[in-house]
C-alpha cells in the first residue's frame, strides 16, 4: 500500500494537510490555508516537488533535533517533517516523502 495525504480542517477554519506513509506514520506537514482550494494547491506541489532532492532544506533545531522542509520550485515552504533524533533518520524521513508524495490518493476529512 501507498501512501496518502489527509486534508483537514481546523478549529478556526483553515485548511492543512498531511503525508502518511504507508505505515500510517505522519511524514510531511502543511501550513495552514485560508481556502480549501489554495490546500489542494498545496497537494499538487507536493506532488510536484516530493521527488526532487534538490527540494528538501535539511535543517537542526536550536534543541539540536533535525528536520526538513519540502521547498517549491521558487523556495516557497511547502511542507515540515517531524523532529527527528538524528541525521540519518532525518534522511530516511525525506526518503519516505521521496517515495510516496506523488500518490493520488487524498482522504478528504473536511466534510
Amino acid at each position: 500500500m501507498a501512501g496518502w495525504y489527509e486534508l483537514n480542517k481546523s478549529t478556526d477554519g483553515q485548511f492543512h494537510f498531511v503525508l502518511k506513509a504507508a505505515n500510517s506514520e505522519t511524514i510531511l506537514s502543511s501550513e495552514r490555508y485560508a481556502a480549501k482550494p489554495s490546500a489542494l494547491n498545496g497537494i499538487a506541489s507536493v506532488q510536484t516537488n516530493a521527488p526532487v532532492a534538490e527540494r528538501y532544506q535539511r535543517n537542526t533545531a536550536s534543541n539540536g533535533k533535525h528536520y526538513f522542509t519540502l521547498l517549491a520550485a521558487n523556495g516557497q515552504v511547502i511542507g515540515s517533517s517531524q523532529m527527528y533524533a538524528t541525521e540519518a533518520t532525518r534522511d530516511q524521513g525525506i526518503a519516505s516523502v521521496m517515495a510516496n508524495g506523488a500518490t493520488g490518493t487524498v482522504k478528504d476529512g473536511t466534510g
